[in-house]
């Protein structure tokens, strides 16, 4: 029995295709529910990356329903691992799920690293993202980020270099988006961590109104 202020995820199965991926969710109250995409496979890493799970731990602690998951070919999940496109689709059938579960028709989607380049190509093709958080984005042009139409939060490290601070900074703000600095951290976050966790936290309440 989960007792009042524990976190516990759920294991859950994500069909795309024929295959199916694996995946853990953690029920909420509030909205938007939160998907959060992992580094691409060939980046190493996945759901259980612990920038990932800081996230779902800072949003289903507000009161947010999450879904985080492995592409298909990593972990346990079935299947090859893909390149654009079919990451692409694996994200995509994250994200219906996600929607059903949770009884929404609107979402937010966090990303981590370059998982950032299957976020952005999320939010482009789907109306349904009406949030996109880049955790230590990588592997996209900063001018990208000028093109996102749904509120944008981007969280750097204070010493992660391997996107230039001050063209992502002057891109987030022809959005009107948010960037948030962590100090003394670099792209892996080993110190400070929980300020993004806060800080995603944060960004979803001002989403949902409140």
């Amino acid at each position: 029995m989960v007792q009042k202020g524990q976190f516990l995820e759920r294991a859950t199965l994500v069909p795309v295709g024929s295959e199916v991926m694996e995946g853990t969710t953690h029920r909420g109250s509030r909205a938007p529910p939160l998907l959060v995409i992992p580094p691409r496979p060939d980046e190493g890493g996945g759901m259980d990356h612990v920038i990932a799970a800081e996230l779902v731990w800072a949003a289903a602690n507000a009161g947010f329903p999450t879904l985080r998951f492995n592409h298909r070919g990593v972990g346990a999940s079935q299947g090859k691992r893909g390149r654009d496109l079919e990451l692409l689709a694996d994200a995509e059938a994250a994200m219906q799920m996600l929607l059903e579960n949770a009884g929404a028709n609107a979402l937010a989607v966090a990303s981590l690293h370059g998982g950032a380049q299957v976020a952005l190509a999320l939010q482009a093709k789907h109306p349904a993202v009406g949030g996109l958080c880049l955790v230590a984005p990588a592997l996209v042009a900063p001018e990208v980020l000028s093109r996102v139409t749904c509120p944008l939060l981007v969280v750097q490290g204070e010493e992660d270099t391997r996107l230039p601070r001050a063209a992502v900074s002057a891109a987030i703000a022809r959005t009107g988006g948010d960037l948030e600095v962590i100090d003394d951290a670099g792209p892996t976050f080993q110190r400070n961590l929980p300020q993004v966790g806060r800080a995603v936290a944060a960004w979803l309440r001002r989403l949902s109104g409140g």
